[in-house]
């Protein structure tokens, strides 16, 4: 199991990994990044019960929407925290939405991309970053 760190609200952030102020991580691993949602994301969402995503073969663009998380309490448009070429989709995710809960950094992964711009990756939050944005937005609400 990797390493990570708790927040207040119990949700927790991997070291290793980059993430993005909407709430997706990325896990850049040799020539391909890993693209979900974050623990602190489904936790928001609740029980995942859909999820749409893009063919492989296409193209994700930095900020931009790849495809939608349902809940039973609400529907969240995923944008992608980097560009590149779709090299892979999580095709389980069509039968066990329920994976981006029990496993939101493992098995609940959505996509894997081929980065176009592999600096994006520097553009993003580490692990410390991460918990304490994720703290003052909890505060704000």
């Amino acid at each position: 199991m990797p390493a990570f760190s708790f927040s207040r609200s119990l949700s927790f952030v991997l070291d290793g990994f980059k993430y993005a102020t909407s709430h997706e991580w990325v896990k850049h691993d040799g020539p391909v990044a890993i693209i979900g949602i974050t623990d602190n994301a489904q936790d928001h969402l609740g029980e995942v019960v859909f999820v749409d995503l893009p063919e492989t073969r296409g193209s994700v663009t930095k900020e931009t929407n790849f495809g939608a998380v349902e809940s039973v309490k609400a529907s969240s448009d995923v944008n992608s925290p980097i560009s590149g070429e779709i090299v892979e989709v999580n095709t389980k995710l069509t039968e066990s939405p329920g994976l981006i809960n029990s496993s939101p950094y493992e098995d609940g992964w959505m996509i894997k991309v081929k980065p176009s711009d592999p600096a994006e990756l520097e553009t993003l939050m580490g692990p410390s970053e991460y918990t304490k944005f994720c703290e003052e937005e909890d505060a704000a609400h």
